[in-house]
Parts: structure tokens; C-alpha cells; sequence
């Protein structure tokens, strides 16, 4: 009897843990790029401590930022149209077949498109302008001693591509930097300059867009990237149809997933379209996510981010003026204090990969060699390559450089931040604060040799193909569909 109860209570403790775990799993922080700001960091844990040396002052500050949460894509709004028209079908054929509906969510029966009607997409929404306003806020408190000067373009550049929701960023980060600085209005705004370059000579920010190579290469490998994701949408296809008894079909949950992320990014909502998967089917659609940026926008191919180059080229330029009117004693407001960027996924997923970071194993030496990286480990296995953690919407790298007047080894460091944490850096012997020297000849320089208008010629995709990729995707094609084999992930393989 004693034993029978000790089972008892061992079952209702492993169903107590499960329930726990299944409440503990928050939908909204497994969405890859589509994972809003504030569930990467909580609103408590801005600015992780840092080791900068006593007496080291902050001289100036780049700051690359993706965009704040939008709404979905004028293409993308079709297919949630679609989608409510698909559901209704689905629903209709189940009933004449007489089939039982009492599996099937209400919800699902007569759900409808929130942006159902809307002509336009892909703005800023409010939780996004709320994104980046904070951000310029904790910024400006954290290194006082950069913007402790009156406002002027030059003093405090602030950059955007022509998008409008980058810009509007912008905008929202600058009222949130100048807040209580101006005269206009209750909150004491003040007016500032964003500047744009043109999209079809961006080259600083949409370095994606007039690289024809890059072009090319996406192109061709979009279609190999789908038929990755093929075998995880069909598995969780008829777990989906066995689960709800509706004829799924691998579209279907394509878009089931799509409005999943939608609606818990933008409306919170994690009831409906997200309710419909497991917690375990989620992390491999959101594996499958990641798989696309790594393979289309990062390590897949030392394409993706050395074309970002002229962009890691300015950064420097800008530490370098800065030190230059460090060392002559400068009057204050005659030189740059801060490079303010704010782009898209497609800047900073690159730019994050010359920096070296969120890789896993020994990729530095890799990156430097122009080779792809192995891909990330499917669920469970952990991995450092996470879409939701690299460029979230309102993602960012800052580069903070530091004068240290003191430190007899080095006078000017500078120190990496991702998302407002201190990270790693490979290139620097797993620091986050890094000499100026180590850094620019380190992690910087290695890169410099990839010139952009050679790296990015139509030619040179005739001439230098790169093999290795086609068939890494053939091999992980197999690796999904027969199971993990150890084997395909040796480097000899890549």
C-alpha cells in the first residue's frame, strides 16, 4: 500500500512539474524576428553590469537598431485573407462530411482577419514607437557623459533608410533622447534631424539592396531554404490534423504559424492560433525561422555580412574622429559624440555577424576565412543562434568607446552591447571590453579586405559560386527527414 502511494504521489508531482512548465513557456519570447523588444529584455533588466575600468569615461557611441514592432506586410495581410477564407472551407467540409466539429476551437470557426480590409502595412505600430522612445531614454541616462551637450546634427547624428517605419524609429528613439531637452509641448520636445540616404545608393544601411550579388544568391536560395522547412511543417501537419480533425495542409500550418506570431508580437494574444500548437512544436517552428536568417541574412554565407562592410568601415571612422578630437582637445560641440542607425533585420543580423558574435563553437577563426558556419542544432539541443535574441524588432548592437586616461595598457577601449548587454567577444578573447587596437585590427580589420563593389559585382557570381552551400542544404534536407546523424555536421562536410 505504502508503495502504491509513494507511485501516486511520484505521477502527480511529474503531471504537477508538466502543468508548470507548459505555464512557465511564454509563446511570445519564441517568435524569431517577429519576438517583440520588451520579451528579450524585461522592463527590470536594462544595462547589465559591466566591467569598464575605474576611471574610464564613455567619448562616444554608435548605435545600430532595427526598427520597433509593425504591423504585418501588405502581401502578408493577403495571406491572413486567405487564411480566413481557408478556415471557413475547412470548417465547411468537416461539417458535410458530418465529421464532429467538438475538437475544432470556437475561435477557429469564426475567426477573422484583425487587418482584414487594410490597403496598406508594414507600419510602425505604437508598441514600437513605445520600443525605441525607451530606448532613446535608458540611453541617454546611462552614458551621461555623452549626451551631456545641447542638440545639434552633428554633434548627435541620427540615421535611417527611407522606410518609414525605420524612420518613424528614429523619430520615437530621438523624442525619447531629447525629451525634457526642448520647448515644445508638455514633455519639453524639441525638433531634430533624421537624415536618409536613397534607397537605391544605401549602401550603409540597405547594403542588401544594391548588392546585386546578394540578390542573386537570395533568389537562388529561397527555394532551397522552403524545402528545409518542408519536413517540420509536415510533421506538425498531421500531428495538427490527428489533434483538431481538419484536412491541414502544410500551407495551412505555414500560415496557422504566421498568424501565431502576429498575434502574440502585436495584440498579445497567445489563445488562439498559438494555442493551436504544443510548446515543443513551437521551438521547431521557430528553429526553422532561425534556420532562414542563419542561412539567408548570417553565418550561412560570408556573403550575408560582408557586404555589410562599408557599415562596419563607418563605425570605425567614427571611433577613430573621435579619438583624433580626443587627443587634440576639441571645444566641446565641434565633433560627433554619437552615430544614432536605425535599419532593418537585413543590417543588423549582418552587422552582428562581423562583430563576431552568437555563434557556436569555434567560428571566429571561420567567419575570418569566409567560411559558412555549421547550422544551428535542431530543438532540444540548445544553440547560440536565436532569431528572437539577434535582431528582435527594436534589436540593437552598441558600440560604446571609451578614454581611460589611466590604464597604462591601453588608452582607448571599447566595449560591445547587444540589446543593452554587455557580450563576448570572440575576437577579443571573450571580453566585452576590447583595446581599440585589438579591436580595429582583430575583429575590424580582417573584414576590410572584402570590398563591397567587388564583393558585390554581378560578375564575380558567374566566377565564385560557393558549392559548399547548396549541398550543405541538401545534407541537413536528409538530416530532417532520417533523424540526426552525427556525421553531417563535421566540418569537413560544410
Amino acid at each position: 500500500m505504502e508503495r502504491a502511494l509513494f507511485l501516486l504521489l511520484l505521477l502527480l508531482l511529474s503531471q504537477l512539474a508538466d502543468s508548470n512548465a507548459e505555464e512557465a513557456f511564454d509563446v511570445r519570447k519564441h517568435l524569431s524576428t517577429v519576438t517583440r523588444y520588451g520579451f528579450v529584455k524585461p522592463t527590470n533588466n536594462y544595462f547589465s553590469p559591466s566591467n569598464v575600468p575605474d576611471g574610464c569615461i564613455p567619448i562616444h557611441l554608435n548605435l545600430v537598431a532595427r526598427h520597433g514592432t509593425r504591423s504585418p506586410t501588405k502581401k502578408r495581410i493577403r495571406e491572413l485573407d486567405n487564411l480566413e477564407a481557408r478556415l471557413k472551407v475547412l470548417t465547411r467540409d468537416a461539417e458535410e462530411q458530418m465529421l464532429s466539429l467538438q475538437k475544432v476551437p470556437s475561435w477557429l470557426r469564426e475567426w477573422k482577419s484583425p487587418w482584414k480590409g487594410k490597403m496598406k502595412g508594414g507600419e510602425l505600430i505604437s508598441k514600437g514607437e513605445i520600443e525605441l522612445y525607451d530606448l532613446g531614454i535608458r540611453i541617454r541616462e546611462n552614458f551621461p557623459d555623452v549626451f551631456n551637450e545641447e542638440y545639434h546634427p552633428d554633434v548627435y547624428a541620427i540615421r535611417a533608410t527611407q522606410v518609414p517605419r525605420a524612420s518613424a524609429s528614429a523619430v520615437a528613439f530621438g523624442m525619447g533622447l531629447l525629451s525634457g531637452k526642448g520647448s515644445l509641448g508638455p514633455g519639453r520636445h524639441r525638433a531634430f534631424a533624421v537624415t536618409s540616404e536613397s534607397r537605391a545608393s544605401d549602401i550603409l544601411l540597405r547594403f542588401y539592396d544594391t548588392c546585386e550579388n546578394y540578390k542573386d544568391f537570395r533568389k537562388r536560395q529561397e527555394p532551397a531554404v522552403d524545402k528545409l522547412k518542408e519536413p517540420i511543417l509536415d510533421e506538425i501537419t498531421s500531428a495538427l490534423v490527428s489533434r483538431y480533425g481538419l484536412n491541414f495542409t502544410r500551407q495551412d500550418t505555414s500560415s496557422l504559424w504566421f498568424l501565431c506570431k502576429q498575434e502574440a508580437s502585436l495584440l498579445d494574444i497567445t489563445d488562439q492560433a498559438c494555442s493551436l500548437f504544443s510548446p515543443s512544436e513551437v521551438s521547431l517552428l521557430e528553429w526553422a525561422d532561425d534556420l532562414e536568417v542563419f542561412i539567408l541574412k548570417g553565418y550561412g554565407n560570408s556573403l550575408n555580412y560582408h557586404m555589410g562592410v562599408p557599415l562596419l568601415e563607418d563605425v570605425l571612422q567614427s571611433m577613430e574622429q573621435a579619438i583624433k578630437a580626443q587627443e587634440e582637445n576639441l571645444a566641446h560641440g565641434s565633433y560627433e559624440k554619437a552615430r544614432l542607425r536605425f535599419a532593418h533585420a537585413e543590417t543588423v543580423v549582418p552587422f552582428t555577424c562581423l562583430l563576431g558574435l552568437f555563434h557556436d563553437g569555434s567560428g571566429f577563426q571561420q567567419i575570418q576565412r569566409e567560411q559558412p558556419l555549421e547550422l544551428p542544432p535542431k530543438p532540444p539541443q540548445e544553440r547560440n543562434w536565436r532569431g528572437s535574441i539577434v535582431a528582435p524588432f527594436g534589436g540593437n548592437n552598441m558600440l560604446v568607446l571609451y578614454s581611460c586616461p589611466a590604464n597604462s595598457s591601453s588608452k582607448y577601449l571599447v566595449q560591445v552591447l547587444h540589446n543593452e548587454d554587455p557580450i563576448p567577444m570572440p575576437g577579443c578573447d571573450g571580453s566585452d571590453i576590447c583595446p581599440f587596437k585589438v579591436f580595429k585590427e582583430g575583429i575590424v580589420a580582417p573584414h576590410l579586405k572584402s570590398d563591397y563593389h567587388t564583393v558585390c559585382s554581378v560578375k564575380l557570381t558567374k566566377a565564385k559560386q560557393n558549392p559548399s552551400l547548396t549541398s550543405r542544404l541538401a545534407m541537413l534536407f536528409r538530416w530532417l527527414f532520417l533523424g540526426n546523424d552525427d556525421k553531417w555536421s563535421h566540418k569537413d562536410d560544410l
